[in-house]
C-alpha cells in the first residue's frame, strides 16, 4: 500500500474512508462527580494524554473540526492536578510523535513531568522508521520513561513492517511495555491513512506469536474487533486491553460490553482525559455500575495496570485518603 505523506496534525490529508468520526460529534453536559467515591479501590487511569502546550492546541483544533469538542482544555500540569484532586491514584501518561524528528523533544518533556510528579508513569514515543528510532527509545528509557506509546491512525505504520520490528526488539530487550492504538476505530476520513488498511486483530496476532516476550496493550478494547480481542487476551498472556471510551455510550458502537466475559486480569481502566466530550468520570461511573466481582473490579481499576506498567508500591505514593485502598 502506498501511503500518503504525513502532514501536521492540523493539516492532515483527507482520505476517502468512513468511520465513527465522519462528522464532529456533540459535546455532552453530563454532571461530573466531585471526586472518586471512597469505597472504590486504588485507581490507575491508564490512558491520559500529556503534550506540550502547542501540540495540545493542535490536537484540540483537530478534534474540534473532525472529532468532538474537548471539554477539558487544560495544560499538562493542570491535567495532572485535576485528576489527582479527584483521588486518582496514579496516571499513565501517553503521547505520540505525529511526524519524524520530534520524539526526542517529546520524550524529554515527558521525563521532566515524571520527575516533578512521581505518581505519573510516563511513556516514550518514536515515529516508526525514523532515523535512530532505537536510540531515541533507549534514551527515553534512560531518562526514566516506562514504556512506548504509538498511534497507527496518526503515524500510519503497518504493525508487521521492518520499522515496527525494530520497536518490538527494543521493547523486548529493555522489558518495556508497548501501547499501540491499532484497533480500526474510532477512525476518521481526516486521518492521513485508512486504519482499516493497516490495522487488524489478525495482524497483531501474528506479531504476538512471533514475539512472545513482547508486552502489548491495545486501547479501546480493540475497537471495533471486540470479539477477536476478547479471544486473543484469553490465548496470549502478553496482551492487555484498556477500556478507553468504549464504556461511555458516546460513540456509535453497535456493541454493548459484558466485561464479565473478558479475562479479568488483562483489562485496564483508562479515560482518554483530557480529550473528552463528556464528564471526566462518565466511563468510571458506568464501569462501576456493571456489578463486577470486587476482586475483578480491583484488578481492572488498578492492579492490572500495576502489573503491566511495573508500578511499584513506592510510586503509588497515595495521599492519606487513598493510602489503604487495596494496595
Amino acid at each position: 500500500m502506498k501511503k500518503p505523506p504525513i502532514t501536521e496534525i492540523t493539516g492532515a490529508a483527507v482520505n476517502e474512508s468512513s468511520g465513527w468520526l465522519n462528522a464532529p460529534l456533540p459535546k455532552l453536559d453530563d454532571v461530573e462527580g466531585e471526586k472518586i467515591p471512597s469505597n472504590l479501590p486504588w485507581i490507575v487511569d491508564a490512558h491520559v494524554h500529556l503534550f506540550p502546550d502547542e501540540i495540545f492546541a493542535s490536537v484540540w483544533q483537530w478534534f474540534d473540526k473532525y472529532g468532538w469538542p474537548i471539554r477539558y482544555k487544560m495544560r499538562a500540569s493542570e491535567v495532572i492536578e485535576f485528576l489527582f484532586s479527584k483521588q486518582v491514584g496514579n496516571i499513565v501518561a501517553l503521547h505520540y510523535a505525529h511526524k519524524p524528528g520530534i520524539a526526542r523533544m517529546l520524550n524529554a518533556y515527558m521525563a521532566g513531568i515524571c520527575s516533578r510528579y512521581p505518581r505519573v508513569i510516563g511513556m516514550a514515543t518514536v515515529f516508526p522508521g525514523e532515523k535512530d528510532a532505537a536510540g531515541i527509545l533507549e534514551e527515553g528509557f534512560e531518562q526514566g520513561l516506562s514504556g512506548v506509546k504509538l498511534h497507527a491512525h496518526v503515524q500510519c505504520f503497518e504493525i508487521e513492517s521492518a520499522a515496527m520490528q525494530e520497536v518490538y526488539s527494543v521493547c523486548i530487550h529493555y522489558n518495556k511495555p508497548l501501547i499501540m492504538h491499532i484497533g480500526r476505530e474510532p477512525k476518521s476520513p481526516a486521518y492521513p491513512c485508512d486504519p482499516y488498511e493497516i490495522c487488524s486483530a489478525d495482524r497483531l496476532e501474528r506479531v504476538l506469536k512471533t514475539h512472545p516476550d513482547l508486552k502489548a496493550c491495545v486501547p479501546h478494547l480493540g475497537a471495533d474487533e471486540f470479539d477477536d480481542y476478547r479471544r486473543m487476551i484469553e490465548a496470549y498472556d502478553n496482551l492487555w486491553l484498556d477500556t478507553t471510551m468504549t464504556l461511555a455510550q458516546y460513540l456509535s458502537v453497535d456493541w454493548s460490553p459484558d466485561l464479565s466475559a473478558f479475562r479479568p486480569d488483562r483489562i485496564m481502566y483508562g479515560s482518554d482525559f483530557p480529550n473528552l466530550p463528556y464528564a471526566w468520570d462518565r466511563e468510571l461511573k458506568r464501569l462501576c455500575s456493571m456489578d463486577l466481582p470486587a476482586d475483578s473490579l480491583a484488578m481492572l481499576l488498578g492492579k492490572n495496570a500495576a502489573e503491566f506498567y511495573s508500578i511499584t508500591r513506592e510510586r503509588r505514593l497515595m495521599n492519606s485518603e487513598n493510602l489503604e485502598r487495596n494496595l
